[in-house]
């Protein structure tokens, strides 16, 4: 039997209720959720002897099991006689001191201030359908009869869906009266059902709207949000805010419903915040791998990246995260970045605080009981400390911060925050003096000390080690000069190396900015370079067209043009030089990049063992 009206304007509809109730009989309907979906909100923001109103109470159960409880103080209102005549029989016996009677909630007979909550189970959400002008009339009379019957310090408590016009409607009346606006997530609420096979993809909300005296000329407006059961009410600014921060718990809700049912959504990623700042504390990517077969086990892992590793290829790209799953042998993995400036206790404690939240990014099919298990790199969370933080007036805030990388070795890193899974630039520290900073990082642990703050020991670069892949490559562009003494006395216009990345995240090309690729700028690059110079450029690129166009741009400008690309990174260092064809032949090249090599050594630079030119050149290709 189908009970839903054709259109969503039926439900203001005196005729379309009568029907309704006449239909369904005495099988109790629970918009929104059961009594004990929702206890948890209604025993937190209604007292037991406090005298409760409930409106468009229809046959829902809500107000028996409130009675039953000890809230006997109810009366009860509906427009339907039917609904109201079956409700009295029901409970005449039963629940002597409770009250049914057929009123209009937009014109009530009660006198003001008689009660001190009046409760709405989806009311609201069925009286204001549209925002056409009749309709918002309509509302206007319900919502200041709520207002007139309610006792200062009262509450309206209200249970909706919070759509946008909805929300937008409730919060500026009531807010325009003067009262204290709160906005309640009902927890587990993504799965409630409107019948058997319909079920919402939206998270419930609360309104508690709490009437105070009005106070002539104050303009102090409270609006607050409170997204967990047992967590703190936020304070936000505006009413513009809260309906943002309602929006965000609706987009996440409708994602956790999709990925339960359906694989394969593409790049899913999300963050979670701290219920008390608002601040972001984990950043979730969900990756569906379609090359693992399911089996019994195998259905969904969790996979904690160590702190400060998360730039890294295999957990900071996409395609990165999918080899990840691919080889970890699920068919969905969550991958949890954990942020700068929070703190963390350990991965028993992160375990703790995430299993609610991710399981509700499970996949279709997996068994109600199955355990999850949570992955990381050696079962250990990392380190970080933050040297320095700061704005840049160019790029905006960025940090200065020290990590520990998978060898044990500590690297301080630049990043950008608006860039924040990039490293900017890197140095390694010295391993007796990162081997002491590690020490001391526990024992200031024992005395609580904050994880962000700057380390006390000095640190020391290893001048000897370059971090990226990519500047070892440029480097060895240097053996593309015959003459590598006289390089190294005269570098100036011997070579010119580019390593800029842009700051506009909607480009295809990250690096360089396009202004520095530019045909006019390029014939400045070449009129300061010697004939038998080399231009060395770190490219990053992902549009495959646009790359192509750089490409060509370059061959204009430098007729000989190399490229080196990185392997695992999207990085590709070009060198560009004047002569068209040739100087050196592979051999030559590679005795060339060896003698580099011997006289970088021979002045005392200390090169890492694991820094050899001759290797960098022997994947360069001609363009």
């Amino acid at each position: 039997m189908n009970l839903l009206p054709k259109s969503s304007k039926e439900f203001g509809s005196v005729e379309y209720w009568e029907k309704f109730f006449q239909l369904r009989g005495k099988k109790a309907f629970e918009w929104y959720g059961t009594y004990l979906e929702l206890c948890g909100v209604l025993h937190k923001y209604i007292k037991p002897r406090e005298k409760v109103l409930v409106i468009g109470c229809g046959n829902s159960e809500l107000s028996e099991q409130l009675y039953d409880v000890g809230y006997q103080d109810i009366v009860n209102i509906d427009i339907s006689e039917a609904v109201i005549k079956q409700m009295r029989e029901h409970n005449a016996s039963r629940r002597p001191h409770m009250s049914f009677l057929k009123m209009d909630m937009m014109q009530m007979e009660f006198p003001d201030a008689s009660f001190q909550v009046v409760l709405d189970k989806g009311t609201l959400d069925a009286v204001l359908t549209d925002e056409e002008e009749k309709t918002l009339q309509q509302v206007d009379r319900m919502l200041a009869e709520v207002g007139r019957v309610l006792q200062v310090g009262g509450r309206y408590l209200c249970i909706s869906l919070a759509q946008a016009h909805v929300l937008k409607k409730a919060v500026g009346h009531f807010a325009g009266e003067g009262w204290m606006v709160r906005v309640h997530q009902v927890a587990n609420s993504q799965d409630q059902v409107l019948e058997a096979e319909h079920r919402f993809s939206l998270p419930v909300f609360a309104f508690i709207m709490t009437k105070f005296r009005p106070v002539p000329g104050s303009a102090l407006q409270i609006f607050e949000l409170c997204a967990q059961e047992q967590g703190k009410p936020v304070r936000l600014e505006s009413a513009e805010r809260l309906a943002e921060a309602v929006l965000e718990r609706q987009q996440y809700a409708w994602l956790c419903s999709q990925l339960r049912r359906k694989a394969g959504l593409g790049s899913v990623s999300l963050d979670l915040c701290d219920g008390d700042t608002g601040e972001p504390r984990y950043t979730l990517h969900v990756v569906d791998s379609s090359t693992v077969k399911p089996s019994r086990d195998n259905h969904f892992a969790i996979f904690i990246i160590p702190q400060g590793r998360e730039t890294e290829w295999l957990f900071g790209m996409e395609e990165g995260r999918k080899q990840l799953a691919a080889s970890a042998g699920f068919r969905r993995l969550v991958t949890v970045a954990l942020h700068r400036g929070q703190q963390y206790e350990g991965m028993d404690s992160i375990q703790a605080e995430l299993s609610a939240r991710v399981m509700e990014l499970t996949p279709a099919g997996m068994p109600a009981q199955q355990q999850v298990p949570f992955l990381s790199v050696g079962g250990d969370i990392g380190i970080r400390t933050v040297q320095h933080r700061d704005c840049s007036p160019m790029s905006g805030d960025f940090v200065v911060e020290d990590v520990q990388g998978d060898d044990k070795h500590f690297f301080r890193r630049l990043i950008f925050l608006n860039n924040r899974n990039v490293v900017q630039s890197e140095a390694r520290l010295l391993k007796d003096v990162s081997h002491r900073a590690q020490k001391k990082r526990k024992k200031d642990r024992k005395k609580q000390r904050p994880a962000d703050t700057p380390d006390a020991v000095p640190a020391a670069i290893d001048k000897s080690y370059l971090c990226c892949e990519h500047h070892k490559a440029m480097i060895a562009g240097l053996a593309l000069l015959r003459n590598s003494e006289l390089l190294l006395a005269r570098l100036r216009y011997d070579v010119i190396m580019f390593d800029v990345d842009s700051k506009d995240p909607t480009l295809g090309m990250s690096c360089p900015p396009p202004a520095f690729v530019d045909q006019a700028f390029l014939q400045n690059v070449k009129s300061i370079l010697t004939p038998e110079g080399v231009f060395i450029l770190n490219l990053v690129c992902r549009d495959s067209g646009l790359k192509d166009s750089v490409l060509a741009g370059l061959k204009a400008v430098f007729p000989l043009l190399y490229v080196r690309r990185i392997e695992g990174e999207v990085n590709e260092i070009l060198f560009c030089q004047l002569h068209p064809e040739p100087k050196l032949a592979a051999p030559e090249l590679l005795e060339t990049a060896q003698a580099l090599e011997r006289t970088l050594r021979g002045l005392g630079r200390g090169w890492d063992d694991t820094y050899v030119l001759s290797d960098m050149l022997k994947t360069v290709q001609i363009v």
